[in-house]
């Protein structure tokens, strides 16, 4: 089985990190540690199941199919893939104005 090579881009870092402190001044730190084992997990998979992922519902309604999402409830963790590299771009609350936060980052708007 291919697996492909996966990145995150300094944006999804950053998210991650924003995502762990946020959690650690909410529930502490064991959960903080839980959740970000657990959205490591799910974007992990793409790295054997690039394509399994959905289009975000989102970027579909604009004609865009190139970005793909996994989730790790009520996380969303967007990404592409091209060649032979799954690059994430976003791990952001699903509960967000993901409208607006895909558009700023993906679309450039």
């Amino acid at each position: 089985m291919t697996r492909f090579k996966v990145i995150l881009t300094e944006h999804a870092l950053t998210d991650l990190k924003d995502i762990a402190h946020c959690i650690t001044l909410h529930d502490g730190p064991e959960r903080a540690d839980h959740v970000g084992h657990q959205i490591e997990k799910a974007f992990s998979s793409p790295a054997t199941l690039p394509h399994r992922g959905n289009h975000p519902q989102e970027l579909l309604a604009l004609g865009d199919r190139t970005f793909r999402e996994v989730h790790f409830k009520p996380y969303r963790i967007v990404y592409r893939v091209l060649g032979g590299q799954v690059t994430i771009h976003i791990v952001a609350d699903g509960r967000r104005d993901m409208r607006a936060l895909l558009a700023r980052r993906l679309l450039g708007a």
